[in-house]
């Protein structure tokens, strides 16, 4: 009888640890490497009032949501609504907005990812982007009698064959504060036929864990845990299609909807691929990115470039830098890539970058 209980136990625990990596218990991070020390930028304050960090426009009830219709018309965004904390979802993008002053929120956020377990290795408040370090979620490591045994001497001989990394980005709104979480992956892969050496490559995005941090981070902001699983339980919405077209003869994106849905779902989706936005111009509908290869041992090209064919990018480490162009005309926006001086890009770079953000924002 007790060898029976032992039995149904061990069945037990067999069978929760097959059961989604988002339960409560089955996150547990720790970054992989230290962080550099960080200078304190700016206050929030300083920025500047203009509206390119404004994002105008109606908010949609969460009476409309519970009835299943939305108030503003061709928008397909669902929102659920908290006290002064929502959730909106397009497609597989969420974010939350807060009716709070973003210098208000900067380092409740910050210490939100280090309470997770993560060490930042961007602090930006003069952009409004944060960038936690590559780490491995701990949770993921198989629970066997070895390990439970020996359990922290020998832990560190254990890998999961995973890195995450996740960028928190803020946007300021004329009643507030939106807050983007996106994340990028690595996996550690064989190299050789006989299985004796890897290398890390990119994995793709997963919206699944960007909700769960954004639900985190709704309880860290004051919302019960109860109440967070509500609200990002909403049902997905689907979103306008994006395609790639050609705009005034060269690539570009074509996405069917207004300027501001196109802005939030461009802005991600550069998150999303590996693009730092190191500014951002609102007005004039420009993100200006730079990127790096996503590698966490500094030795395997990423994905990206060798998607960009750059041959040189193992001896030339220095950032490419672009501007990513989004511009509206009633409900149809367009994205175009330009150089770093600003110049309309006809290289086959523009090309693959505009299938990168199509694919994303599928």
């Amino acid at each position: 009888m007790k060898n029976l209980s032992r039995f149904a136990l061990l069945a037990l625990v067999a069978s929760l640890a097959a059961c989604s990596v988002f339960e409560s218990d089955k996150i547990d991070y720790k970054s992989a490497g230290k962080a550099p020390s960080l200078e304190v930028p700016p206050d929030l304050t300083q920025l500047s009032r203009d509206n390119r960090y404004a994002v105008p426009g109606s908010t949609v009830s969460a009476n409309s949501l519970q009835a299943g219709k939305v108030d503003a018309p061709g928008v397909p965004t669902a929102v659920a609504t908290l006290g002064d904390v929502r959730m909106e979802r397009s497609g597989n993008q969420r974010w939350i907005v807060v009716n709070r002053p973003a210098d208000q929120l900067w380092e409740p956020v910050r210490d939100f990812w280090q309470e997770s377990g993560f060490l930042l290795t961007t602090d930006q408040r003069n952009l409004g982007i944060m960038e936690t370090d590559w780490a491995e979620n701990r949770a993921k490591l198989p629970q066997d009698i070895i390990r439970g045994t020996i359990g922290k001497l020998l832990d560190s001989v254990y890998s999961t064959g995973e890195l995450d990394r996740f960028r928190t980005r803020l946007e300021r709104t004329p009643t507030g504060t939106e807050i983007y979480v996106s994340h990028r992956g690595m996996a550690e892969v064989y190299s050789d036929a006989r299985k004796e050496q890897t290398v890390w490559q990119p994995r793709p995005s997963d919206p699944e864990l960007e909700t769960e941090f954004l639900r985190r981070l709704m309880v860290k902001l004051g919302v019960s845990q109860e109440q967070s699983k509500a609200l990002t339980a909403s049902a997905a919405v689907a979103p306008s299609a994006a395609r790639v077209a050609t705009i005034d003869g060269r690539p570009g994106v074509q996405i069917n909807e207004g300027f501001d849905r196109a802005w939030r779902r461009v802005g991600l989706a550069l998150d999303r691929t590996g693009f730092t936005v190191e500014d951002r111009d609102r007005s004039a509908g420009t993100y200006f990115v730079r990127y790096v290869t996503p590698n966490p041992d500094k030795k395997e090209p990423g994905l990206f470039s060798k998607l960009l064919s750059l041959g040189s990018a193992s001896k030339d480490e220095s950032p490419l830098k672009f501007r990513i162009l989004v511009k509206s005309q009633g409900e149809t926006s367009t994205v175009s890539v330009l150089n770093e001086a600003g110049v309309p890009d006809t290289t086959a770079n523009a090309q693959r970058i505009v299938q990168v953000i199509a694919d994303d924002l599928k």
